[in-house]
């Protein structure tokens, strides 16, 4: 009998021989040990032998007789046939030609080999689907599928089809009923309502803001582009379901089956069901998009840094350095030829002779004038500072990008919570402590602070001539704009090296983290 979940073709092949066993299957399920052989050398007749084998090994396959115990595959009884040395496997007809016969066969195996019936463990099964629903979600196919091996395992008889189906059913439906009672039980009535209001279309509006949150901001990496996912990001997280516990109460599995659904289903069709499930539906689907926005935050900010920032400043830097080498050829060659007029007047003049610097001059001057020599020696400085082996000119050109990333840099701390390793803990302190930074208003020529502001030991190397100055300011002031790209980049670096992460869950609970490359670190 078909029942809903099970096709007609898959509800006739309950208990049934669905096709021929593997060879495989016929010598680990089918083979007659000792105990089997002597339980059926009790039966006169190879008839009866072998259809009492049958149904011994039938019920072991199956988990249930046959209505006809010789309804079985023809390679099953030829491999019975074979082991128990009877020539003739046809002759296995006379078995229920009196009926009472299997029946009593059937009686004797059951108590022999202690098959229990459904009925005796109906409660213990029942407590399995719960379990098995609960933690997994499965469908009920799945449910049943297993449930029948769980049965078979434990020797118990299988139920009818539809008795079986019917109770993984409605246990699973119960169960289901209590995963949303638990989850609207964790929402406030303020929360219920926020929820709720979640699927309505607001004024001025074309979608609902669930629809909005569900497609997220388009992946432009750009400044107000992030700033406007943090914007989502902070009202996701102003509704508090991060803090009702919901991960700790409910199998993560179950509740993402419920954001997999929320995400995907249209808001009219959540309306109309019960209050159970659509606000545990709602529920599970906001704290996805919680984590979800958090993360393709983070990506943007990746995407802009590497993009918009770090690549174009260095392309940038490039080409200016390709812009600046034939000045620079030409002041190095004016340089070349003083110098080597210079070594030239070694040479002059006996041995108790000084040469005047005068008589120097003249011979460079001949070659090359005063101006051109200090313009070449202006060149050069300007190109190669004397101090600095890689000048990193990119760093210089990222600093006048500041305009780009100065709004997000004063709330993106503030709005999603970040931990660290031992690391990247100066770092992360660093950039929590940037808003306050660029906030503070100076009495310093801009974009000038005073030095106590910052945290000189986060300023590596190559930031050190831009944020303290060249050489170091007498007033000990830095650069804000210099300092806060200095920062940015070291933390962008950190999170993709997992030094800093953003946390999944808030403070004071197991803590998940969350990573540049996507999920958790």
């Amino acid at each position: 009998m078909p029942v809903e979940f099970l096709t007609d073709d898959e509800a006739a092949a309950y208990g049934r021989f669905a096709g021929p066993p593997s060879r495989a299957d016929l010598e680990r399920v089918f083979f007659l040990d000792d105990e089997d052989r002597a339980l059926v050398g009790r039966r006169r007749g190879e008839h009866m032998k072998l259809g009492f084998a049958l149904q011994l090994m039938t019920v072991r396959w199956l988990g249930t007789f046959l209505e006809d115990p010789l309804d079985v595959s023809a390679v099953v009884l030829e491999f019975m046939a074979e082991q128990l040395e009877i020539e003739d496997p046809s002759q296995v007809k006379r078995y229920a030609e009196r009926r009472p016969t299997p029946f009593d066969h059937q009686q004797e195996i059951r108590r022999v080999c202690e098959w229990k019936d459904f009925t005796d463990v109906e409660g213990e099964f029942a407590a399995w689907v719960a379990a098995r629903s609960w933690t997994s979600g499965d469908g009920p196919k799945v449910i049943f599928t297993d449930g029948v091996g769980w049965l078979r395992e434990r020797k118990v008889l299988l139920p009818g089809v539809t008795t079986l189906a019917r109770l993984v059913t409605k246990v699973r439906d119960d169960t289901t009923k209590r995963l949303w009672g638990m989850l609207e039980g964790l929402l406030t009535v303020g929360q219920r309502y926020v929820l709720d209001q979640l699927l309505e279309v607001p004024p001025g509006s074309r979608v609902s803001d669930l629809e909005r949150w569900r497609k997220g901001v388009p992946p432009r990496a750009s400044g107000p582009t992030i700033i406007k996912a943090l914007d989502q990001v902070a009202k996701i997280r102003s509704l508090g379901l991060a803090n009702l516990g919901a991960e700790a109460l409910v199998p993560p599995r179950r509740l993402g089956e419920l954001a997999k659904y929320g995400m995907r289903a249209d808001a009219s069709a959540l309306r109309r069901h019960p209050d159970g499930r659509r606000l545990a539906t709602l529920l599970a689907t906001v704290r996805h998009r919680e984590g979800k926005s958090v993360d393709d935050t983070l990506e943007l900010l990746d995407l802009l840094m590497a993009t918009e920032l770090v690549n174009k400043a260095q392309n940038a830097s490039d080409k200016e350095k390709v812009r600046k080498h034939p000045k620079l050829a030409k002041a190095s060659a004016r340089l070349a030829v003083a110098v080597e007029a210079l070594f030239a007047s070694d040479g002059w003049g006996g041995p108790e002779e000084e040469v005047r610097v005068a008589q120097v001059w003249e011979a460079i001057e001949a070659v090359v004038s005063r101006p051109e020599l200090r313009t070449a020696l202006v060149v050069n400085d300007s190109v190669l500072p004397a101090d600095a082996a890689d000048p990193d000119d990119w760093r210089a050109e990222l600093v006048g990008r500041y305009t780009t990333v100065s709004g997000l840099l004063k709330v993106l701390p503030e709005v999603i919570e970040f931990g660290a390793n031992a690391e990247g803990t100066p770092v992360l302190e660093a950039m929590k402590a940037l808003p306050g930074v660029l906030a503070y208003r100076s009495r310093l020529p801009a974009p000038l602070i005073p030095g106590r502001l910052v945290d000189a030991e986060v300023v590596n190397g190559p930031w050190k001539r831009l944020v303290f100055g060249h050489p170091v300011r007498e007033d000990g002031s830095v650069g804000r704009h210099a300092y806060a790209l200095c920062v940015l980049e070291r933390f962008w670096r950190a999170l993709k090296r997992r030094e800093i992460y953003a946390e999944a869950q808030p403070a004071g609970r197991a803590a998940g983290r969350r990573a540049l490359g996507g999920g958790p670190a």
